[in-house]
């Protein structure tokens, strides 16, 4: 009997480690997952099959005891609530790194759009150029260019890049911060963007299992590969809360704009509200992703049709009335 394949997951209560920890354990994978509470990991919904591990992603020492056999690590940590990504994300990915050499494992990555400035929108391919004029978007860019060095010096990386993400499980992001909020059947659906722009969203069930068939045919890929994941592209962006106001019963007439005018009120006090004002770009103009080099290696992006996967994460959100989540 061939012995198991056995990943390692950074973040993986997150949205995105979430979903990847999911789906390979889906494809047969040994997941163990690292986290500093693991008794409050494992409570948490979604985590079944996950082998939870104490430690801190910060403490390279502890990110190489958890990765001990494995020949993936997924790095999906952020510094949560958007606080200190100057002082967290680097040093965490440096601890990921030093795990991966020590084992001899491939590192997978989970990419944003935050790396592109408006002279590479508005349809951005591997190639296109990285040259972001935010905060974030220089972190992520160095986080990449790290990457590439450390796939030069022999320790394989793959990034898979995707836009804003939806799902079930789906943890902080654009669609439960922006479109309707979590908890209860929601009375307010919102667009945060220019209705008529266009805008990328990724299915997370669909990102995870993108990247777990690209995992499985690492053999075939080179030292340092990065793929774009076009998920769910609306040419008209406020076609996703559309979507959502259909799934719920309600007219797409009542979506509402999103309250920009609080946030840059509460700015000044809640760095939170300064993160999301930095973004607010892509919420301004069109950015779509080139799947091409996707579909040309695994042949199809795997896509869920958008009203099932709007129904599955309203209802994991808690949001729909009873009878429309059975």
């Amino acid at each position: 009997m061939t012995e198991q394949k056995r990943a390692l997951v950074i973040g993986a209560t997150g949205g995105v480690g979430g979903a990847v920890a999911r789906a390979l354990l889906a494809h047969g994978w040994r997941v163990r997952a690292l986290q500093r509470d693991p008794a409050a990991a494992r409570r948490k919904p979604g985590g079944d099959g996950i082998e939870w591990v104490r430690g801190d992603a910060m403490n390279p020492a502890d990110v190489i005891a958890a990765a001990e056999g494995a020949s993936i690590l997924f790095h999906g940590a952020n510094p949560p609530g958007y606080h200190n990504w100057r002082g967290l994300a680097l040093p965490m990915l440096e601890s990921t790194i030093t795990a991966a050499k020590a084992v001899g494992a491939r590192i997978v990555f989970p990419g944003t759009i935050y790396n592109f400035g408006p002279d590479a929108r508005p349809l951005i391919d591997e190639t296109s150029p990285q040259r972001p004029t935010t905060r974030k978007g220089k972190i992520r860019v160095a986080m990449e260019r790290r990457l590439r060095d450390t796939a030069a010096a022999g320790t394989p990386v793959l990034i898979v890049r995707a836009g804003d993400f939806f799902g079930p499980h789906a943890g902080n992001n654009w669609f439960a911060a922006g479109i309707v909020k979590p908890g209860k059947p929601a009375t307010t659906i919102a667009y945060p963007g220019k209705r008529d722009i266009g805008h990328d969203w990724a299915y997370l069930p669909d990102l995870a299992e993108t990247i777990v068939e690209l995992i499985e045919r690492a053999d075939e890929l080179g030292p340092f590969e990065v793929f774009h994941f076009r998920g769910h592209y609306f040419e008209h962006g406020v076609d996703i809360a559309k979507g959502v106001a259909a799934a719920m019963g309600r007219p797409a007439s009542r979506i509402r704009g999103f309250p920009w005018f609080a946030i840059y009120l509460g700015a000044p006090f809640v760095e939170m509200f300064r993160e999301l004002i930095e973004v607010r770009y892509l919420w301004k103009e069109r950015l779509e992703l080139d799947n091409r080099k996707l579909i040309a290696f695994l042949g199809r992006e795997p896509h869920t049709p958008l009203p099932e996967a709007l129904h599955t994460t309203l209802a994991a959100m808690g949001v729909l009335p009873v009878a429309s989540a059975r």
